[in-house]
């Protein structure tokens, strides 16, 4: 029973998360208890007047990211604009006190809010039935942030490579009907249908608003590529999208009798985010594609969250606690959907500005949601006449470092599986819809788990000339092999799900050193089979009935099974199952080299004994 308890432990807390709590105090115990809840009160009593000034600087140059593409991420939604604002003001207080990063700046995402947007319209029109559609958002919204914070609980921590790129083309692909003020546009996100509407509309084109579009993309997609060639300027990147909007507003405000086509967005109400626990569906017709959906955003929101946050961590050189980030991005959008605010997550682009803008905590969070805070108050008015291609431009500029061909160049050069499971999620996203490519990247996924489950890798040892290591006689060209014995390193643990496999594969090498040994004519014939287990961490009783198996069938062909280098828990399990005995004292060695070494100095005293 303590066996188990331990190994429990070991699965499921590896870091020991209450070693801090042993030989201490009450007060101690509770103070180091609100500590790991809470961990602002780990490093709130340290923070001081020059961490506030670099902070208050990054919180300023993140909100002027914010505020625009928190607006352009709520039409991905298909939420109205304001949502994007009161989810950029809510949820980054929440992490500036739960949150374990200093560079992690919280708000809306491009993915999951086109991900959220696909999903519910397929049950609800977001225009027919914007009531209903809203409701669904912030359930959804709890219900992923629920999610997130029992894995953060439960401490269970994929490349997304394809799925993203694929995302990424279908959003730039739906700006197409901002950039060409088009107002006559199709609701599905797949490309065929998005560019047949976009031809099939041409007599909506608005010349104004595709100069305009054009104008401003260029204008943002050259300050991207400065920022990126030149960390040091990345303030020009972080303020072009705020300067972009103000710019496109006054123009449309001061030429709007000559900018005939140029939809602009319209009333945006002030105040601060209106209460909307009541809006909660959890008894309705509709409730089952919440939870799907939340479960979905949350997965993909917490998965980009993470990353993000570990990247700046590991640049930075502090630790990040992923389960703890999995509670306060649970929390996060848990208290969001009580306060109107839909999916949010850490955002690499505000993130990396963040980064090069100097924060040192995650009080630039705070900064920037008082920012928004200001703006939801005051400032809403002056967003009236600000044009919808505006943000288009946004959203594309946004996206399209999602595309990274150079992650999926890596996984061609490393493994083909992968590439195939980011080529195939790709064109599910692009040519079929979003979820039909989340689809197809878990699937393709789990199906590689499966195949490296029940298809371990077993390779042929030999000799390096000169020393006692063995090695892949396909690896390593030089490595022989050894007269007599044949040597299978088996790479993982023996279980139900492999054993077949494995016999099957055991088997199939010894054939083939016979069928060598024939053809080459030599003297010595096969007498071995060593098994090098080093690599087997863990065996359970088929694997243990696959090696008695392998063990008989091998007698009956007069040769011997030889056993190497097993681990602590599968000797353990070997002597409990009374196998050990089987094998006898020359049938289980601490290494491949002692193995063949004893083996041979017994056959040759053998040999000169007749």
């Amino acid at each position: 029973m303590e066996k188990l308890k331990q190994r429990v432990g070991e699965i499921f807390f590896p870091d020991d998360p209450l070693h801090k709590f042993k030989n201490q105090t009450l007060p101690k115990k509770l103070l180091l208890g609100l500590q790991f809840l809470v961990p602002v009160f780990e490093w709130g009593p340290q923070y001081n007047l020059k961490l506030l000034r670099s902070d208050v600087v990054s919180g300023l140059t993140i909100a002027s990211l914010a505020i625009p593409q928190g607006i352009s991420y709520a039409k991905l939604a298909k939420l109205p604009p304001i949502i994007g604002l009161y989810s950029s003001f809510v949820p980054p207080m929440i992490y500036a006190l739960l949150g374990s990063s200093r560079h992690l700046a919280v708000g809306p995402v491009s993915i999951a809010s086109l991900v959220m947007g696909s999903m519910l319209t397929q049950e609800v029109s977001a225009t027919e039935d914007p009531t209903l559609y809203l409701k669904l958002a912030f359930t959804a919204t709890f219900f992923a942030g629920l999610f997130q914070a029992s894995l953060g609980l439960l401490r269970l921590g994929a490349t997304l490579v394809g799925f993203t790129a694929g995302a990424a083309v279908v959003v730039s692909l739906q700006q197409l009907k901002g950039l060409l003020g088009i107002v006559t546009f199709t609701t599905k996100m797949e490309i065929v249908p998005v560019i047949s509407s976009v031809f099939h509309s041409r007599d909506e084109w608005s010349g104004p608003t595709i100069m305009m579009g054009v104008l401003f993309l260029m204008i943002l997609l050259s300050t991207r590529h400065i920022s990126m060639k030149n960390p040091k300027l990345f303030w020009v990147s972080a303020a072009a999208p705020l300067t972009s909007v103000i710019a496109a507003t006054l123009a449309s405000f001061m030429f709007s009798s000559k900018l005939h086509g140029v939809k602009i967005i319209g009333h945006l109400p002030k105040g601060l985010n209106p209460p909307s626990m009541d809006m909660l569906l959890f008894s309705s017709s509709h409730l089952a594609v919440a939870i799907k959906t939340g479960i979905v955003t949350g997965i993909l929101s917490l998965t980009e969250g993470i990353a993000v946050g570990t990247t700046f961590a590991s640049l930075a050189n502090y630790p990040v606690d992923g389960n703890k980030e999995m509670m306060a991005i649970g929390a996060m959008n848990m208290v969001g959907s009580c306060t109107s605010c839909y999916v949010t997550t850490g955002s690499f682009s505000r993130s990396a500005v963040n980064y090069n803008a100097g924060a040192k905590t995650a009080v630039s969070n705070t900064v920037m949601a008082a920012a928004v805070l200001v703006t939801l108050l005051f400032l809403m008015p002056l967003f009236h006449y600000t044009p919808e291609v505006i943000l288009a431009a946004i959203i594309i500029t946004a996206v399209i470092g999602l595309v990274d061909y150079r992650a999926a160049g890596r996984l061609w050069k490393v493994d083909k599986l992968d590439f195939a499971a980011c080529l195939c999620s790709f064109v599910g996203v692009v040519f079929v819809s979003v979820p039909v490519g989340l689809s197809v990247a878990v699937g393709v996924s789990m199906f590689k788990v499966l195949l490296h489950v029940t298809r371990p890798n077993a390779v042929v040892l030999g000799n390096l000339p000169g020393t006692q290591i063995y090695q892949s006689v396909q690896r390593y060209g030089e490595a022989e092999r050894v007269a007599s014995f044949l040597i299978v390193a088996v790479e993982s643990p023996i279980y139900f799900a492999n054993s077949t496999y494995l016999k099957e594969r055991i088997m199939r090498c010894i054939r083939e050193e016979e069928e060598l040994i024939e053809a080459n004519k030599e003297t010595a014939g096969l007498k071995y089979v060593v098994v090098d287990m080093t690599a087997v961490s863990a065996i359970d009783t088929s694997g243990i009935e696959l090696l008695c198996e392998v063990r008989k069938t091998l007698e009956g062909r007069s040769l011997q099974l030889v056993l190497a280098n097993p681990g602590g828990t599968v000797m353990e399990k070997l002597h409990l199952s009374k196998s050990l005995q089987l094998f006898g004292s020359n049938g289980l060695f601490i290494s491949v080299g002692e193995a063949v070494a004893h083996i041979s100095s017994l056959s040759k005293a053998h040999r000169e004994v007749i």
